[in-house]
């Protein structure tokens, strides 16, 4: 199941944001529309149908506890993690807290990110875009050793 695509959303008063139809369905089957929230440190939201999201936590709690920057990754993603249900209008309630973390106001993006959605404000998203082509350009396109066969 991958998740592709940008969305515009919006937030009602309570907080609540509806999945788009595209993806309800595929979420009720795979997850029965229970989902996980958490922050990212891009200042957005990441959402994870159920399965996928304890694959990552399993990973995350692996990491050495000795570690400084694996107890702030934990704190940070397991920390902030916080289990949602779709309700029977495929409809999240997004708790206040991790609105306030990503400062979404009523217009948000959900942005498919293959196994995982991000949940951006638009004009926080449409300042960042402008950002990372600047930063793709002035880097010359050169590509991490990692992408380097990577065709498009």
């Amino acid at each position: 199941m991958n998740f592709r695509g940008i969305n515009n959303v919006a937030l009602d008063a309570k907080g609540r944001m509806a999945m788009p139809a595209r993806y309800r369905e595929r979420l009720l089957e795979s997850c029965g529309g229970r989902l996980i929230v958490t922050v990212d440190r891009d200042h957005c939201l990441l959402v994870y149908p159920l399965p996928e999201w304890e694959i990552i936590e399993a990973k995350l709690i692996k990491l050495p506890a000795l570690n400084k920057q694996a107890r702030l990754l934990q704190r940070l993603y397991i920390g902030h993690a916080t289990e949602l249900e779709m309700d029977a209008q495929g409809r999240i309630l997004l708790p206040a807290m991790l609105r306030d973390y990503a400062s979404l106001t009523k217009k948000t993006v959900l942005i498919g990110q293959g196994r995982k959605f991000e949940i951006w404000d638009e004009s926080v998203w449409n300042e960042s875009q402008e950002m990372w082509v600047e930063a793709v350009q002035a880097d010359g396109g050169e590509l991490p050793s990692a992408l380097e066969d990577l065709s498009l």
